[in-house]
């Protein structure tokens, strides 16, 4: 086989990182790649089609299209980004997906330089796996995936070793050829060739064989540890149809689709570091241009999961409506919740991209979305919880009213009057939010009591509350007068309302998905109960009728966004099925962020205050359980600590479970997560007792 270089570290320019010998061209490579692209200079952007785009990716779509470009000080005629599928795996990829990728894309507003899809190089990669195996650097094997396994951890332990200046074959002899190097890697090229064949032609069952890569064993990187490069597969492409049965894995896909391509910048995310020594041996033993790779930090946002399994189990499990619930922080659910493209571009300009790992925090976002709207939004007053009013002396205050009435000009903007403006309607019975009304006085507590009267928005007047009607402990109704003497003391604050021809509508109120910002692995025990709150019977302003049509609803882009006048921002949801004709249909709005709370006037009530004594209660709950947590012997801790009391019923001679309370064996990989848990424990314990 072809001697192979060593890792070396070189640097280039604003997107450097680590590079090694194999990732050098040759004089002739470069002189032709240079010829090909013309001073172009190429990036691309290639998600997986096994689930649908969320803000992670939108990121990656605003470095691979703008910001790489410009840390690169490429003139704007020279940039190019190519949009690819990189769909090398039938079972978890789908039409649904692949359609909604694209739509996504575009709407963010971005235009490749044309659309690829790794499966339509299926036939050269397999062209380029027989070349690997014929230069005797590639061959097939039949171990099962526990012998990989143990191949694999065999390969690191020994490695480890050499790294502290042990001898490996003391530290972890091997124990049989047919394990380390494997049974399969020193057969012929016409064996490997045959065997391939006959895998491309459906001959072997799925799991039976692979085609591995003749990598390094004694590399400190387990992804040398001989790839796996094709697995058999009986599931037709969603894309490439049924012709193949045997499908490519990332790391042997990608690399050679960015040299085909002609990228320049191969840029991912810091979890793939350690896969350019693979991605480079590949192209070094094709003898294919090897592009440049840079890693940067992937988004890691507050209060939400970005891991494309999470959120398929969030769906799966029916913890949100789909893909697009607005609570999601896919670009569908962004968008139905009402970010714009602006909004999210800004945003992901404003994090940028290095190589600096953090966690944004969700104010952020909430912040450009509030600067963004605040200039374009259309504002109207909506009421969540309505209480009816009825204004007893309705007929003097229509008097006194004179040659205007009682309809009021607004401006849908209150900082832009060309903007245009709308009107509202004082009615003799009107609608205020219950949150705007309290039986009880409250120094604090700036709007209706019955013994404090408080403004009327638009009109003025001083609304008295007279008499209070409920239904049991609700307040259904106020018996109110406005006041609208002269010499009336002006209010401290001024409610809005709805005229007695407002529209009914529901209003999803959407907080935070999970209850902690950064949710650990048991992030399904963390989701917040309260991440939707759904207002029934809402009201809003009639006004607006004209632009809530459901003939102008999209799920791919951006509906009607409106200013709840001091609630926030809400945009009109895709299950609306309100006619403005006809008036028929169900008005649904959701809110995309709330507006800045106005500490001067407004304090929590009482439910909040509730909330918050839950939340301390929870907290001493917590830190006492962490307490009785680090008195456990770490050799007990899967016996009696209370996480894990009746969970297992057989253990190792170190207290280490082996057996689940039904008797099942416990599986390796559950036994090495229970290890490093146990450990983080013995650490905690041995800290405790200092």
């Amino acid at each position: 086989t072809t001697e192979q270089p060593t890792a070396t570290i070189t640097t280039s320019n604003a997107l450097a990182a680590r590079e090694i010998e194999w990732a050098k061209n040759t004089p002739e490579l470069l002189s032709e790649h240079a010829t090909i692209n013309h001073g172009i200079i190429r990036t691309r952007f290639p998600p997986e089609p096994n689930g649908y785009l969320h803000v992670g990716h939108a990121k990656s779509m605003n470095m691979n299209f703008r910001l790489a470009f410009e840390k690169l000080g490429v003139p704007v005629e020279q940039r190019r980004t190519i949009f690819r599928y990189d769909d090398t795996n039938p079972d978890a990829e789908s039409p649904e997906y692949i359609d909604s990728l694209r739509r996504d894309l575009e709407w963010l507003g971005w235009t490749p330089e044309r659309t690829t899809y790794s499966s339509d190089n299926f036939q050269t990669l397999y062209e380029l796996a027989v070349k690997l195996i014929k230069k005797g650097m590639a061959y097939v094997c039949d171990m099962t995936k526990a012998e990989m396994e143990a191949q694999r951890d065999l390969a690191k332990r020994r490695s480890a070793a050499v790294a502290v200046g042990k001898d490996p074959d003391a530290e972890a002899p091997i124990p049989s050829a047919d394990i380390l190097p494997g049974r399969n890697r020193d057969t012929t090229v016409e064996r490997n060739l045959k065997m391939f064949k006959e895998m491309k032609l459906g001959l072997h069952d799925e799991g039976t064989m692979t085609l591995r890569l003749k990598m390094d064993f004694e590399s400190a990187n387990p992804n040398m540890y001989d790839l796996v490069a094709y697995r058999i597969r009986y599931t037709p492409h969603p894309h490439a149809g049924k012709g193949w049965c045997i499908y490519p894995n990332y790391d042997f896909t990608h690399g050679i689709c960015d040299s085909l391509e002609r990228i320049d910048y191969s840029i991912c995310t810091l979890e793939f570091e350690t896969r350019r020594e693979p991605y480079y041996w590949i192209l070094w033993a094709l003898d294919m241009y090897r592009p440049k790779v840079y890693e940067m930090s992937r988004l890691n946002l507050e209060y939400t999961v970005l891991s494309k399994r999470r959120l398929l189990k969030l769906v799966e499990a029916y913890h949100v409506r789909g893909w697009d619930d607005p609570r999601m922080p896919t670009i569908s659910g962004l968008r139905r919740r009402g970010y714009t493209k602006e909004i999210i571009n800004k945003f992901c300009n404003d994090v940028g991209a290095t190589r600096a790992m953090n966690v944004v925090q969700m104010d952020k976002l909430s912040q450009v979305a509030r600067l963004t709207l605040a200039d374009t939004t259309r504002r109207a007053m909506t009421v969540l919880e309505p209480i009816k009013v009825v204004i007893g002396n309705f007929a003097e205050v229509t008097a006194a009213a004179g040659e205007g009435g009682l309809t009021f000009d607004v401006q849908n903007s209150p900082t832009d009057a060309s903007l245009g403006s709308h009107s509202v309607t004082l009615t003799e019975t009107i609608y205020m939010d219950s949150d705007d009304f309290r039986l009880d006085e409250d120094p604090n507590f700036y709007r209706l009591t019955p013994g404090k009267p408080v403004g009327i928005k638009y009109h003025g007047g001083n609304l008295v509350c007279d008499k209070v009607i409920k239904n049991g402990k609700k307040v259904t109704e106020l018996k109110c007068h406005l006041d609208i003497s002269e010499g009336r003391k002006k209010p401290k604050s001024y409610i809005t309302w709805v005229p007695s021809d407002g529209l009914t509508c529901e209003v999803r109120v959407y907080n935070h998905l999970f209850t902690e910002p950064e949710p650990s692995d048991r992030w399904e025990e963390e989701l917040n109960r309260e991440s939707e709150i759904v207002h029934p019977n809402a009201m809003i302003d009639p006004s607006v009728i004209s632009l809530v049509d459901k003939k102008d609803l999209d799920k791919w882009k951006s509906n009607q966004a409106l200013q709840f006048e001091r609630l926030g921002y809400f945009v009109l949801d895709i299950d609306t099925t309100f006619d403005s004709t006809t008036k028929e249909g169900k008005l649904v709005f959701n809110r995309t962020v709330s507006l800045k709370e106005d500490k001067a006037v407004v304090k929590k009530d009482d439910a909040e205050s509730e909330q918050k004594r839950k939340r301390a209660e929870q907290q001493r709950n917590a830190a006492a359980a962490r307490d009785k947590l680090l008195t456990i012997d770490p050799k007990d801790l899967f016996k009696v600590a209370p996480e894990f009391e009746g969970k297992y019923s057989k253990f190792d001679d170190t207290g280490l479970p082996t057996h689940l309370a039904d008797g099942t064996e416990v599986t390796k990989s559950a036994k090495k997560k229970l290890e490093k848990e146990r450990t983080k424990h013995a650490k905690k314990f041995a800290k405790s007792k200092k």
